[in-house]
């Protein structure tokens, strides 16, 4: 688990407001939220790319929004979640969304993340791997989009390699 989703872990063990000032930040561009503040900045500390700031506090709300009591399962990227998601759901309309999300800029890449983690609410999702991906959002190689896909469709129809999270799954 990365450091900082370890550190929104032990905050929310102390105080569980901390997930719902989170929660509510993702209606705000991300680092805008005061409210946000007191969880975020003491992580960060001496960050001063504006880029990396900004996907703190996106991942933070994502995080916040996910965040689910006893929520079991093997963390899976993001493209690994999505295909999970589309096994599960049997909906083509994931693929679509999933295109959408690996396309958009960075001033769309917040909204177009909270809708896709909300669709991915059955999905245990690795915070860590989506913040350290995010940092490299807008290289110009794609190496975050091109490593998703790679994940998503590699996994899209070959179910022996994840298993949807799914509430059925795991009582079977």
């Amino acid at each position: 688990m990365n450091g900082f989703i370890e550190w929104l872990e032990g905050l929310n063990d102390k105080d569980s407001k901390v997930r719902a000032v989170l929660r509510r930040s993702l209606a705000f561009d991300p680092g805008k939220f005061t409210g946000a503040y007191p969880y975020v900045e003491p992580f960060l500390k001496d960050e001063e790319n504006i880029w990396k700031r900004e996907t703190f506090y996106l991942v933070a709300g994502l995080w916040a929004s996910h965040w689910r009591v006893g929520r079991s399962g093997v963390p899976l990227t993001l493209g690994k979640a999505c295909a999970a998601h589309q096994i599960a759901s049997g909906s083509t309309s994931t693929e679509r969304r999933f295109i959408t999300l690996l396309d958009a800029d960075a001033d769309q890449l917040p909204h177009r993340l909270r809708q896709m983690v909300a669709l991915l609410k059955e999905q245990t999702i690795d915070f860590g791997d989506l913040l350290n991906r995010l940092f490299y959002w807008n290289d110009d190689q794609k190496r975050t989009q091109n490593i998703w896909a790679r994940d998503f469709y590699r996994n899209l129809n070959d179910d022996t390699t994840i298993k949807p999270n799914t509430d059925k799954e795991i009582s079977k």
